[in-house]
Order: structure tokens, then C-alpha cells, then sequence
């Protein structure tokens, strides 16, 4: 539930990026995406441990013996012998990783470009920097996305199945032993509440209508109050 809230706000926002018109909207989705990362970060923390952040980055540290490893075997030619599936798999860690890590900056400097914090940095410095991190995250997407692709050519399997059913394919003992549906529940309702919370707070709603000015568009939406 995370992964595909997660994936379709960063998609809603990147389409709503240009244009005063979708402008609530594209701010909206950006602190969607800054609420589940938090909820990551503390699920990370607090969940179970397939979800820990710890063993994200465990795997991480493996990198550098990986890489002395594969450096030595095209060295001696022994290409075969090098572990690649394990050389997929930090591929796929440091995609994540850097995924988390970028909202970070990008909804900082949205929220500071939203709410006119450039003004007293002078220009558009604010709004360069946010759509130097919007295009750097939407770089990783695609690579992250590439890296599927690949791994599922090169594996004969459907590596994004499983984050659709939350199965995958051969014998062995379940990883998760409860599946936390009701979780899944609640983050998916919180995120539809705060997305509706939003749109009651716009004045023009979250998707105004084609013919609204652009002085309407431009106005925050405590405006009213």
C-alpha cells in the first residue's frame, strides 16, 4: 500500500508540476509524499524486521565487498563467478534508499517555493533547486523502474508482481507470518481523509475549472479565513 501511494503521488505531482491551474493539487500530492515517508521512516523503525531500514542498509554495506569481488573476477575472467544476483539486489536497495532520501529535499524546497521563502533568497532560486530534485527523483524512478524490467528479463520472472499480491513464486516458509491488512487500511484512509481535508481547505477546489483566472489559482487556500 505504501509503494503504490507512494508511486502514484509522485506520478500525480510530476503531471501536475507546470501550471498555476493544478498548483493545489501538485502541493497536496507533495505533502502526501512527505506524510509517508514519515509513516516509512517509523515502520522502518517500529515494523517488522523484512521492513526495517536496518536491513536496507545492511545490505548496503555489502556494496564495497561485492565490488572488489566483481572487479576481480573481470579481472580474471572469471565473469561467472561473480554473485550477480547479489549485485541486483544492492542495485535495488541504493534505488529505494535514494528514493526516501530525495523526497526529503524535494518537499522542503516545494514547500519553501510554495510559500514564497525564495523572495528573501532572491530570484527563483528556491523553484531551480525544486525542480533540480524533481527531475533527480524522477531520474531514480525510471531507473528504478528499468532495473525491474532487466532483473525480470534476466530472471525470467516477474520482479513487480509481488508488490501487487505480496507473494512470490517457490517453496520455503512464509517471510511474514501475519499479513497487516488493517494497516494497509488505515494508511490508505488517512491519506484519502488529509487528500479531502485539502480539498474542502481550497476555495476553488483541488482541480479548478478550465476557465478560473489565474489570480484565482494563485491564491493560498487559508485565503478565506
Amino acid at each position: 500500500m505504501f509503494h503504490w501511494l507512494f508511486a502514484l503521488s509522485f506520478l500525480g505531482a510530476t503531471i501536475t508540476a507546470d501550471g498555476e491551474r493544478w498548483r493545489a493539487l501538485h502541493v497536496t500530492l507533495g505533502y502526501t509524499l512527505a506524510g509517508l515517508l514519515a509513516f516509512r521512516v517509523l515502520y522502518g523503525l517500529f515494523g517488522p524486521r523484512q521492513a526495517g531500514l536496518g536491513l536496507m542498509l545492511r545490505k548496503l554495506t555489502s556494496a564495497p565487498a561485492w565490488l572488489r569481488s566483481a572487479a576481480q573476477g573481470l579481472r580474471t575472467g572469471k565473469v561467472l563467478g561473480i554473485n550477480w544476483r547479489q549485485g541486483q539486489n544492492l542495485l535495488m536497495a541504493l534505488a529505494v534508499l535514494a528514493l526516501l532520501l530525495l523526497v526529503v529535499p524535494l518537499t522542503l524546497s516545494g514547500y519553501g517555493t510554495y510559500n514564497d521563502w525564495g523572495s528573501f533568497l532572491g530570484g527563483d532560486l528556491l523553484e531551480d533547486v525544486h525542480e533540480f530534485f524533481g527531475n533527480a527523483f524522477l531520474a531514480v524512478v525510471l531507473a528504478h523502474i528499468g532495473l525491474i524490467v532487466a532483473i525480470s528479463l534476466l530472471r525470467r520472472r516477474n520482479q513487480a508482481l509481488p508488490m501487487l499480491t505480496g507473494r512470490t513464486e517457490g517453496t520455503g516458509p512464509d517471510l511474514v507470518k501475519h499479513n497487516h491488512a488493517w494497516l494497509a487500511g488505515l494508511l490508505l484512509a488517512a491519506v484519502l481523509a488529509f487528500i479531502s481535508w485539502q480539498w474542502q481547505q481550497s476555495p476553488q477546489g483541488l482541480m479548478p475549472a478550465q476557465g478560473m483566472t489565474q489570480q484565482g489559482s494563485d491564491r493560498h487556500p487559508d485565503d478565506d479565513d
